[in-house]
């Protein structure tokens, strides 16, 4: 909640606990498609037709309607083609975009904020349709197999085609997607003896890929360029292995006067394995200066910023420089609530891409069972300390003692969530502010300080190693 007198208006946290017509029917519907990619659609059983049957009618008032319908028959008799595997890909898409356009809407009316206007897009540009039949013809493959059915032989065949793809920048977004998505199979071959499948994500990836091949899906976003200051709410920082992201969410107030709007810039580095905690950072400045500023509580002045439709910043330095110092709470409390949300892009409308930056106070908080629940005016809200990072002070007690949170508003396992990026808490009796990425600059922090001297010494013996390399 926030008080009237401070600037913001009301969120309406009751709305988020309602329910949403057709919400469960559209993701039983999702669901039933993929265990029917479980078994595969070589030979379809029963209660795979079933599944192929649902999809096409959750879709059959749609103008998907007639050709999922179509698709979904032919698979059932085990004759689909590459185009019909695209079909069903298309509607179980437009199923999962129609979840996430309901519950974005649900979140606009708590939230009281607006949506930015839908982008149109530009004609499809022409690319390599052999290497886009050939990446077709693969996802038919596995979508023929299914899960159970994957064994190196199937999941190499994706390589050739990575490889191709590759050199050719208006097809890298579908290959490094093909790419991840094998080696992520090949570590699970062969499938038969799986005892957990991912079933939703493995179909997600599959749906996407194949949209991806299909001509001018994976071009460009449209982009522009704003000049004005941008105000820091925080950081979501997430790691892997073997990379790391970190994504900042801000406000941005046009130079013009406009409407303030909601933005992203982000930055994904490969990382080795020895570099975690506080260290992640060096990674990550040299590629986003945006975090030094962010760290050390400044707004950034743009000029000429390149930007995507859907708010997301092409970072670049030489369109940016340090502003004066921004306290988040305040930008949070004054500025957020006449943001103007960011919109979607079509192929990127999905339950698990949703995260909106809210300001909630004035809750109460509990914990059972292991997790920690912010109890708001007619709505008990989940808190996903899962999420919060090593790299970072804001720890789940700090969470749980605040009074005041800026947070990622996410929906997950049927519930929506929210994800800390800052709280204002009571340490040793004095009132402070703790970021997710509030070591994003530097920290004198003894912990992080170790960690930040930790990853300078295996940066530098790997960047050596690598110069030996390179000079062999």
């Amino acid at each position: 909640m926030v008080p009237d007198d401070q600037g913001g208006g009301v969120m309406r946290a009751d709305l988020l606990a309602e329910g949403i017509a057709g919400l469960d029917e559209a993701l039983a519907a999702v669901d039933a498609f993929d265990r029917a990619l479980v078994a595969g659609l070589l030979r379809p059983q029963a209660a795979q037709t079933a599944g192929l049957t649902a999809l096409a009618h959750a879709v059959a008032g749609s103008p998907l309607g007639a050709r999922a319908a179509e698709a979904a028959g032919k698979a059932a008799g085990g004759a689909a083609h590459e185009d019909d595997f695209v079909a069903l890909a298309a509607a179980r898409t437009a199923l999962l975009g129609s979840v996430h356009d309901a519950l974005m809407a649900r979140t606009a009316e708590a939230t009281g904020r607006s949506r930015g206007e839908e982008p149109v897009p530009p004609p499809g540009g022409q690319q390599s349709a052999n290497l886009l039949a050939a990446a077709r013809s693969w996802l038919s493959d596995l979508a023929r197999s299914g899960w159970q059915g994957i064994d190196h032989d199937l999941v190499a065949g994706a390589a050739p085609v990575v490889s191709a793809m590759l050199p050719e920048p208006a097809l890298r977004r579908p290959a490094m997607l093909l790419d991840g998505f094998a080696a992520e199979l090949a570590a699970s071959c062969p499938g038969a003896t799986l005892e957990r499948i991912p079933v939703r994500r493995w179909a997600d990836l599959w749906s996407r890929a194949l949209l991806l091949t299909l001509p001018g899906a994976a071009q460009a976003p449209v982009t522009g360029a704003v000049t004005g200051r941008l105000l820091p709410l925080g950081v979501d920082l997430q790691e892997h292995p073997t990379a790391v992201q970190a994504q900042v969410h801000a406000v941005f107030e046009p130079a013009d006067g406009g409407t303030p709007r909601l933005v992203r810039a982000g930055a994904a580095v490969p990382k080795p394995d020895t570099v975690v905690g506080a260290g992640l950072w060096q990674l990550l400045r040299p590629r986003l200066s945006l975090l030094a500023a962010l760290g050390e509580g400044h707004c950034v002045e743009l000029t000429g910023m390149p930007v995507t439709a859907e708010g997301d910043l092409v970072w670049s330095d030489e369109h940016a420089r340090r502003g004066e110092p921004a306290d988040a709470f305040a930008t949070a409390r004054v500025a957020l609530p006449t943001a103007t949300d960011a919109v979607t892009a079509p192929l990127d409308r999905h339950p698990s891409r949703i995260a909106v930056p809210v300001f909630l106070e004035g809750y109460t908080t509990t914990e059972d069972d292991g997790t920690l629940t912010f109890g708001l005016p007619g709505c008990a809200l989940a808190v996903d300390t899962d999420r919060l990072p090593a790299a970072g002070p804001l720890t789940p007690g700090a969470v749980a003692a605040s009074g005041a949170c800026i947070g990622l508003l996410r929906w997950d396992a049927g519930a929506y969530r929210v994800q800390p990026l800052a709280v204002e808490t009571t340490v040793r009796k004095k009132a402070v502010a703790l970021h997710a990425g509030g070591w994003a600059g530097g920290t004198t922090d003894k912990a992080g300080a170790k960690a930040e001297k930790a990853a300078t010494d295996a940066v530098t013996v790997l960047r050596e190693r690598a110069g030996k390399l390179l000079r062999k």
